[in-house]
């Protein structure tokens, strides 16, 4: 007994000088990945809606793609009827000029804001000062990185932004032309809290989802049109100029780009 109390009252001191230094230790970085603690890990807060530390990127390759919103797949972004009043093309104006709640910018390194004025003039009128309609803008682009996150040892692919495109037939044939871009962020984070806006399950409405999670699951079919390269140049840009057909040469070799990417993440489980 005579030994008791003071183990007691060491003990009680022990707990109060260690309190303090475990209310600020590091949180599962599984969880929270910049958490403090040691140290804090650079992520990209910005563009990206995945929590992968800069330190943990394995491998990384950029990509461009582009989602032709006519093709059959792509349908249930399109939207219904000929207006296409409920695609994505036109929920994504009306997130613009209706409630201004999302920044478009001139440029891909977004250091060109665009005013909503600049925005519809890009949005409606084609290289003749020509009005269009909503269904004539069927093309949606993106950038975004395929990355190895050795964090938690998985392919990621992480999309970085969106690029809203006139196509040449629209723009008077006169080349395509590029509306806005969009920080898929910004995107993710708007569309999931409005579920009006939704990816159409013709078949079954009660399936429908919204945006943010179609895109997340992948439902859309899309085409290379880049990949990270010495001279950045688009994959067309890449084929033989001598080639008897130069688009079908490009697509076979954007298929091809993309078996490469199934392939790394294959061979990473076979040894």
């Amino acid at each position: 007994m005579k030994n008791f109390l003071p183990k007691l009252i060491l003990s009680l001191l022990v707990a109060v000088l260690i309190a303090p230094l475990a209310s600020v230790a590091q949180v599962p970085t599984s969880v929270t990945p910049s958490g403090y603690g040691d140290r804090t890990f650079d992520m990209d807060t910005v563009f990206s809606v995945k929590r992968i530390r800069e330190d943990d990127k394995m491998y990384q390759v950029g990509v461009w793609r582009r989602i032709d919103l006519r093709e059959k797949y792509n349908l249930s972004l399109y939207g219904a009827g000929d207006a296409k009043k409920n695609g994505i093309i036109d929920y994504i104006y009306k997130a613009v000029v209706d409630e201004n709640a999302l920044e478009v910018f001139a440029d891909e390194e977004f250091t060109e804001p665009l005013s909503i004025a600049e925005f519809q003039d890009n949005f409606w009128l084609n290289a003749t000062g020509d009005s269009i309609f909503m269904k004539q803008l069927y093309y949606l682009d993106f950038r975004e990185d395929f990355v190895f996150d050795k964090h938690h040892s998985d392919m990621v692919f992480d999309i970085k932004y969106l690029e809203l495109v006139m196509p040449s037939e629209t723009n008077s044939d006169a080349g395509q032309k590029t509306i806005a871009f969009i920080r898929y962020k910004d995107f993710y984070n708007y569309f999931k809290d409005h579920p009006e806006a939704r990816w159409i399950n013709f078949k079954n409405l009660s399936k429908s989802l919204t945006y943010d999670e179609a895109f997340e699951s992948r439902l859309f079919k899309s085409v290379v049109r880049k990949f990270t390269n010495p001279d950045n140049a688009l994959v067309a840009d890449l084929v033989d100029p001598d080639n008897p057909n130069p688009e079908v040469q490009a697509y076979l070799n954007s298929l091809a780009f993309e078996y490469k990417l199934l392939e790394y993440e294959s061979n990473l489980w076979e040894w």
